[in-house]
């Protein structure tokens, strides 16, 4: 959905400082969340305090849909990274525009099925032991639709609360498969080759 459309059709756009809680695990769904501006991260956090990143949105894209669609509620927090402007779509407006909008019922279709495959993709991970078969298996599929020279636009940090490992072994990591030259480094910056 571009965000022009729901700013033409006069849609709220709400600012949010950085740190801001979008919703909370428990919460009823009430909308979905586009983003005009900035950056959310969904994340689950278990009894001890570690966090666990289960998506990163960025501007152009949207989060929150699926408790909405099949009215249960959220089980992850929403936090903006950033400062970010969010424009939120109740749940009757977004059924409309699923009805009224095909392109959009199918990019939505695309994109529950690309969450799908990396939920399921990380399950499988998180069940290896091998911390490096994880690191490779996730940087590559950030990668996947990027070209070669692409730069990964994710923190060593925001890696190993998406892979489950500790910071300091995604850094050991990310080094081993520079050197194996499975992936090229650029300052700080991951490259695909």
């Amino acid at each position: 959905m571009d965000i022009a459309y729901l700013i033409d059709h006069h849609f709220e756009v709400i600012s949010y400082k950085k740190g801001a809680v979008i919703y909370e695990p428990g919460a009823i769904p009430r909308a979905v969340y586009f983003i005009k501006s900035g950056e959310v991260k969904m994340a689950t956090v278990n009894s001890d305090g570690k966090e666990f990143i289960q998506g990163i949105f960025k501007k152009g894209e949207y989060f929150g849909e699926p408790a909405l669609l099949v009215g249960r509620p959220y089980l992850a927090y929403t936090v903006t990274t950033c400062d970010t402007e969010i424009i939120p779509v109740l749940k009757k407006e977004f059924l409309t525009l699923l009805e009224t909008q095909k392109e959009f019922s199918m990019e939505l279709i695309r994109n529950l099925s690309n969450r799908l495959f990396y939920k399921s993709m990380m399950l499988e991970e998180l069940a290896n032991e091998q911390s490096e078969h994880r690191v490779r298996t996730l940087v590559n599929y950030l990668f996947k639709d990027q070209e070669s020279g692409a730069i990964l636009k994710f923190t060593r940090q925001q890696l190993a609360d998406m892979s489950g490992l500790r910071v300091e072994t995604v850094i050991k990591l990310v080094k081993k498969l520079a050197a194996q030259r499975e992936l090229k480094l650029s300052g700080s910056k991951i490259v695909k080759l």
